[in-house]
C-alpha cells in the first residue's frame, strides 16, 4: 500500500446534494509517517500523494499555541499514540501556503506492538474533514430535520390531481390522522370545507397541474375552513406553493407551504371593521340611525344580528341617569321587523343584560343554538342603553378579541348617541328660543291681512338672525317690520330677540319710522362695546338691517324707512309690480347718520312684500336675479291670499341650498270704509266743546254704540278742552269703530300731556286721569304738524 494513493471503502459520500462534505483519508504508520493519503486528502490541502507519503503527518500541522495546549500528539517529532480513538480541531497547512482549518479523527486499525512501531505497517486510519463545509452540512441536516419534525410550517408534497405523496410532522397534526392513511388521497378530500378567498385562481386541481406545467410558483393563496384536527373552529391558512423536480429535472409534485394566519387574519378583519365602524358610525344626529349604522357595520362579518336599545329619556335628549333595565327602547333590530323598532324593551332583574347595564361590563349568554354578548353603551360612566351581538353558531363563541372589538364598537356607538342627544337637547332649545322670539300666529288685524315664512340657514339647529313682526299701533294703524342679524345660530338669534323687543317697545310710543330707527341704531350702538367683548358669540347685533313701516288703513296710507335692508316690493291692485324707492339708511350700529321716511299711498288690496336678503340671494347669481324672480311671481300670483303667496315665493326663491337666512312677510292691505271712520274739523273756541259732544253721540247712535255714549261724551269734552286750552289753531276730532271704538283729539302743539293725581284743593288737573280710568287704553303719537291723543274703548259684547 505504502507509495499507493488510497481510496477508502464506501461511507462517505461523492458529493450529492444531500450527504455530508467527502472526508479526506490518510493511513499512518505506528511512528506517525503517512503511508496512505486519499484523492479526497489530496483535494482539500493540495498536496499529491507522492508528496506526502514517507512524511511525518506532524509536518502538516501547523503549530499554533492552542494546539500545543490541546494535544502532545500534535507536536512535530512526537509520534501518536494509539490506544483508542481521538479526535481534534487543528489548523493544517495547505500546498499554497495558506491554513485550513479541519475536524480530524484518529482510529487504530491494529494493537500497538514494537514490532510495528518499527515497520511501516498502517497502524491508523486518520479521516479530516475541512471545518466550515461539515458544520454547515451539521446544519444543513438539522434544518431538513426540524422541518420535517418540529417546524410550525405544514410541508405538504402533492402528485398528480392533487394527491397527497408526503407531509412533516405539522401537516400530519393539522390532517388528524396517520400518513400511511392519508397518502393518495386529494386536497379537497383532505379539506373538504376549505373556502378559497383569494380570488381568481383555479381550483386545486388545475392550480397544481398549471405550476407542474409552467413551474411558476402561487405565492400566498389564503383558505378559510375547519382542520380536521379542529374542526370546532374555523382557520385561515396562508399557502404558497412551487414544483419539485427530481435529480433529472423532471416535475414530480408539487409542494406546498402554509401557515395557520388565523389570529392574523381575525386581527386584520377587526381593524378593517374597527376602521370601517368609524368612517360609519356617527353619521346622522339620530340615536336610531347612529344604532342602525352600528348594525351594518357588524353584520355579517363580526355577528349574525345586533340589537341596539337605548334609554327612554336619553332618547327624549335629557342628561343620561342610572338606566334601569325596564326602561328601555329598541332603536335597532337588524333580524327583527321594522315594528319591532320604537316598543319598549324590559329585561328581568338577574337577566344576563341586566346584570351588564349594572355592572357596566360585558356579558355572555349562551343559547340552544347561538352565542349571545351583552356591552353596555357607556358614556363618562353612565350607561346609556345595551348592545346585543348575537352570533347562530354557537361553536364560535366571542373570545377575548371579539369583546374587545364589541366594547370598542359599543364605546363609539354611545358617544355618537350622547352627541345626538346632546343636539336633540341643543336643536330643542333652540327651536324654543326661536319660537319664543318670533310671532307664534300674526295678530288679526282689520288693516291688513298677513302670512309670513321663515327659512334658517342652520336647519339642523333651527336658529338665525332673522325676524319678522306685526304691531298693533292707535288708530287702527299696524306696525310692519323685517330685520337680519349678520351670523347665524344661538348668537344671531339672542341678537335679534332684543331688537324685535326694541323695535316693539318703540313702535308703541308711536314713534314715525325714521324716528324709530334713530333710536333703535343708538341703542345698538351703545351696547356693541359690550357685545364685542363678548368675543365672535357674544350675540352682538352690530351690522343688523332692517325695514319698517306704517300703514293707517283709515287713510289707506304708508310711512316708510330703512336701515341697510332691502326695500319692500309692491303690487296695487291694477298697477306693476314694484319696489319703494327708500332712502338708503346706514345699518343698525355701524353709523350716525339720519335715517328719512317715504309716504306712499296703497289702494285696498295691495300686496306689499317684506324680505330679507338670504331670500333673493342665490349662489353664483346677483341679488337682481333673485328680486326679478321675486316680482314675477308677484305678478302672477297677486290674486291669491298670502299665504299661499307666500309659500309660492318660497317654492321659486329656495330652489337650492339655503346660505343664509330667509324671512318672508307677505300682507294685503284693507281699507276702513267711511261708515267706519267720522271725522270733524273744530276751531279753537271753548264754546264748540259741547257741539263736539253732540256729534260724537250723534255718531255713536247710527253706529249703535249707545252704550258707550257717556264715556265717549266724557273722554271728547276732556280732550277738546285741553287742546282748546293749551294749542292754537285748528282742531280734529275723528271717531273710528274698528275692534274697538277709538277717539282721536288732534292738535299743533308737541307738548306731552300726563296724567296726574290731583289735589283735592284744586279745580283741574283731573281729566286725563279720568280718560285712563275709563278707558281701556290711551297715548299720545305724534305728527309733523303736532301730535293726536287717542283713547280706546271695548266694544260692547266684545
Amino acid at each position: 500500500m505504502e507509495g499507493l494513493p488510497f481510496t477508502p471503502h464506501a461511507g462517505a459520500d461523492d458529493g450529492g446534494h444531500l450527504g455530508p462534505p467527502p472526508a479526506a483519508f490518510a493511513l499512518l504508520a505506528a511512528d506517525g509517517v503517512l503511508v496512505g493519503w486519499s484523492r479526497e486528502a489530496e483535494a482539500l490541502l493540495g498536496y499529491s500523494a507522492s508528496q506526502v507519503l514517507g512524511r511525518r503527518a506532524a509536518d502538516l500541522i501547523a503549530p499554533s499555541p492552542a494546539d500545543r495546549a490541546a494535544s502532545d500528539e500534535s507536536r512535530p517529532g512526537r509520534p501518536p499514540r494509539f490506544g483508542g480513538t481521538h479526535s481534534a480541531v487543528m489548523d493544517v497547512r495547505h500546498r499554497n501556503g495558506d491554513t485550513v482549518r479541519v475536524a480530524v479523527t484518529l482510529h487504530p486499525l491494529t494493537p500497538a506492538s514494537d514490532e510495528a512501531a518499527s515497520g511501516r505497517a498502517p497502524t491508523a486510519v486518520l479521516m479530516a474533514s475541512e471545518l466550515e463545509k461539515l458544520r454547515w452540512w451539521e446544519t444543513r441536516q438539522a434544518m431538513l430535520q426540524g422541518l420535517v419534525t418540529q417546524s410550525p410550517v405544514t410541508l405538504t408534497i402533492y402528485g398528480p390531481g392533487a394527491r397527497l405523496l408526503w407531509a412533516n410532522e405539522s401537516s400530519i397534526r393539522e390532517m388528524g390522522g396517520d400518513l400511511t392513511e392519508l397518502l393518495g388521497r386529494s386536497m379537497t378530500e383532505l379539506f373538504p370545507g376549505d373556502v378559497l378567498t383569494t380570488q381568481h385562481l383555479a381550483p386545486p386541481e388545475d392550480l397544481f397541474q398549471q405550476i407542474l406545467d409552467t413551474g411558476e410558483p402561487v405565492i400566498d393563496v389564503h383558505f378559510r375552513g375547519r382542520a380536521p384536527a379542529d374542526p370546532g373552529r374555523e382557520h385561515v391558512w396562508s399557502s404558497s406553493y412551487f414544483r419539485l423536480l427530481d435529480g433529472r429535472g423532471e416535475p414530480v409534485g408539487v409542494c406546498e407551504q402554509s401557515i395557520d394566519v388565523t389570529d392574523h387574519y381575525r386581527a386584520q378583519q377587526r381593524l378593517e371593521l374597527l376602521a370601517e365602524a368609524g368612517a360609519r358610525i356617527g353619521s346622522t344626529l339620530d340615536p336610531s340611525g347612529t344604532a342602525a349604522e352600528l348594525a351594518k357595520v357588524a353584520v355579517p362579518h363580526y355577528a349574525d344580528a345586533v340589537l341596539v336599545d337605548v334609554a327612554a329619556d336619553v332618547l327624549e335628549g335629557e342628561e343620561p341617569k342610572t338606566v334601569a333595565a325596564a326602561d328601555l327602547v329598541r332603536v335597532a333590530d337588524s333580524a327583527g321587523p321594522p315594528s319591532g323598532v320604537g316598543r319598549a324593551v324590559a329585561y328581568p332583574a338577574g337577566s344576563p343584560q341586566a346584570e351588564s347595564l349594572a355592572r357596566g361590563r360585558p356579558t355572555t349568554d349562551a343559547l340552544a343554538a347561538s352565542t349571545r354578548l351583552y356591552v353596555p353603551l357607556i358614556v363618562r360612566g353612565t350607561s346609556l342603553g345595551l348592545v346585543t351581538f348575537v352570533r347562530g353558531d354557537a361553536s364560535e363563541p366571542f373570545d377575548d378579541g371579539d369583546r374587545s372589538v364589541a366594547e370598542e364598537l359599543a364605546s363609539r356607538t354611545a358617544v355618537c348617541i350622547d352627541n345626538a342627544r346632546r343636539y336633540r337637547r341643543e336643536h330643542t332649545a333652540a327651536f324654543m328660543l326661536q319660537r319664543s322670539l318670533l310671532p307664534r300666529s300674526l295678530p288679526e288685524q282689520s288693516a291688513v291681512e298677513a302670512a309670513s315664512r321663515y327659512l334658517p340657514a342652520d336647519s339642523h339647529l333651527g336658529a338665525g338672525g332673522d325676524w319678522y313682526d306685526v304691531i298693533p299701533l292707535s288708530g287702527a294703524r299696524v306696525g310692519l317690520v323685517v330685520g337680519d342679524v349678520v351670523g347665524h345660530g344661538l348668537g344671531a338669534a339672542a341678537s335679534m330677540g332684543r331688537l324685535r323687543a326694541m323695535v316693539r317697545t318703540l313702535a308703541e310710543l308711536d314713534l314715525a319710522p325714521d324716528e324709530l330707527l334713530a333710536r333703535l341704531n343708538d341703542q345698538v350702538g351703545r351696547e356693541a362695546p359690550d357685545q364685542n367683548a363678548n368675543g365672535a358669540d357674544g350675540g352682538g347685533a352690530v351690522g343688523a338691517t332692517c325695514v319698517y313701516g306704517i300703514y293707517d288703513p283709515a287713510s289707506r296710507t304708508s310711512t316708510w324707512a330703512a336701515a341697510g335692508h332691502p326695500s319692500p316690493a309692491v303690487a296695487q291692485p291694477h298697477g306693476p309690480v314694484g319696489f319703494l324707492r327708500l332712502p338708503p339708511g346706514p345699518p343698525l350700529g355701524v353709523g350716525r347718520l339720519p335715517y328719512e321716511s317715504v309716504d306712499v299711498e296703497l289702494a285696498e288690496g295691495s300686496l306689499v312684500v317684506l324680505f330679507t336678503d338670504g331670500l333673493v340671494e342665490a349662489r353664483g347669481q346677483g341679488i337682481d336675479v333673485g328680486l326679478d324672480r321675486l316680482a314675477a311671481v308677484l305678478g302672477e300670483q297677486r290674486g291669491t291670499s298670502p299665504d299661499r303667496l307666500c309659500a309660492q315665493i318660497v317654492a321659486e326663491l329656495s330652489t337650492g341650498e339655503v346660505q343664509d337666512d330667509a324671512t318672508l312677510l307677505v300682507v294685503r292691505t284693507r281699507a276702513l270704509g267711511a261708515r267706519q271712520v267720522a271725522a270733524w274739523e273744530l276751531s279753537p273756541d271753548p264754546a264748540l266743546v259741547a257741539r263736539a259732544r253732540s256729534m260724537a253721540v250723534e255718531q255713536l247712535e247710527r253706529w249703535g254704540l249707545d252704550d258707550l255714549a257717556f264715556t265717549t261724551e266724557l273722554v271728547v269734552s276732556e280732550l277738546v278742552t285741553n287742546a282748546i286750552r293749551y294749542a292754537a289753531g285748528p282742531i280734529g276730532l275723528r271717531l273710528i269703530r274698528d275692534r274697538s271704538l277709538i277717539c282721536e283729539v288732534s292738535d299743533s302743539q308737541h307738548t306731552s300731556p300726563h296724567a296726574r293725581y290731583a289735589g283735592s284743593d284744586e279745580e283741574g288737573g283731573r281729566g286725563l286721569f279720568m280718560v285712563a280710568q275709563l278707558t281701556e287704553h290711551w297715548g299720545t303719537r305724534y305728527l309733523p304738524t303736532g301730535k293726536t291723543i287717542w283713547a280706546e274703548q271695548a266694544l260692547p259684547g266684545i
